[in-house]
């Protein structure tokens, strides 16, 4: 007996409790798990009503490109980070086209206002082949451009360094190339919490990618900046509004397995003898620290230059220090 009633009833009673629970909680889950994305804020709608979209394989792909400096021919592209967009290059935009003939970004296939197709066997090998598809589409095949990258952008630039250097049909002809803070080495390499359990649990990554929230996705983004150079609650909530845009929250299981099983960074080691390669990189950065990954990266590609900003810069350096990255970039382009 249990409070004068008898064990067995006692059971079943808690038994109904619990399914009465459970048969509550399962339209409230429902309904939590279908909450609309957020509207897109007017920066968003600005950035967007800048772009355009062409279709690669069936599925569009978002760039933006405008045009800046007269009398120049130069053209950049930029590559972006993991898990955000073109978006993260709008504080250094305008300077680059002060700079550059043509700026040019893209949203890689399941990021930002791209197409995020599921199911989907997103890779490294595509992205580049998107970048490829881009560059045929606007006229620039035989141009020579300038790379500049950031985190997943780093691992598909490498991807196209490869192909260039070995002639693949298609290949970018590359002038420069600026990585930033990417996990091109695995051993120095440090993914976040929740993307180690995005990559590694097959069976709860479905789960995972439904139940992050602004909340989850805010604090895990928000770790990787430095604490003086934090996101406004503005930016974190576009970062958050471009990953729920076309359901990408849904697929970001499928793009993080990818960027930690990456391209392996031994074939750019030896260095095209006309390619200028440089690296601007946060010292602050928890997935790449300090001193480890630049140790190895100046001891392994020692041809390539290096700008190391501030001690309080972290993995996001354009939109934490665009001043010192710009500087940073700018004296590596016009050395050559």
């Amino acid at each position: 007996y249990f409070d004068g009633i008898p064990k067995s009833s006692f059971a079943e009673y808690m038994r109904e409790w619990w399914l009465l629970v459970g048969l509550l909680c399962i339209p409230l889950l429902a309904v939590y798990l279908h909450i609309p994305p957020p509207q897109l804020s007017p920066a968003l709608l600005t950035w967007r009503s800048a772009g355009a979209f062409f279709t690669f394989r069936s599925n569009n792909i978002f760039y933006r490109e405008t045009y800046g400096a007269v009398g120049s021919s130069d053209v950049v592209i930029l590559l972006h980070g993991f898990p955000t967009s073109s978006l993260d290059w709008y504080k250094i935009w305008e300077p680059l086209n002060r700079r550059f003939n043509r700026v040019i970004a893209l949203d890689f296939l399941g990021f930002g206002f791209s197409d995020k197709p599921r199911p989907h066997r997103y890779s490294i090998f595509e992205q580049a082949s998107v970048v490829e598809a881009l560059v045929s589409h606007l006229g620039l095949t035989e141009q020579r451009v300038n790379l500049l990258s950031h985190d997943y952008g780093d691992t598909v630039a490498l991807e196209l360094l490869y192909r260039s250097d070995h002639n693949r049909t298609g290949h970018l002809t590359i002038n420069s190339l600026c990585l930033s803070n990417g996990g091109i080495f695995p051993e120095t390499h440090h993914p976040r919490f929740l993307q180690k359990l995005l990559k590694d649990s097959s069976f709860l990554s479905p789960v995972l990618t439904r139940l992050t929230n602004y909340m989850v996705f805010s604090k895990g983004l928000g770790d990787v900046f430095g604490p003086y150079t934090q996101p406004t609650d503005a930016e974190f909530l576009d970062m958050w509004t471009g990953v729920r845009f076309n359901d990408g929250n849904l697929v970001m299981d499928r793009y993080c397995t990818i960027h930690f099983h990456g391209i392996p960074f031994l074939h750019v080691i030896s260095l095209p003898p006309c390619l200028s390669v440089h690296m601007i990189y946060g010292p602050l950065d928890p997935v790449n620290p300090h001193p480890q990954f630049i140790f190895l990266y100046q001891k392994l590609v020692q041809r390539s230059t290096v700008s190391v900003l501030d001690e309080h810069i972290s993995h996001y350096p354009q939109l934490e220090d665009p001043t010192g990255f710009l500087n940073a970039y700018f004296s590596f382009i016009n050395a050559f």
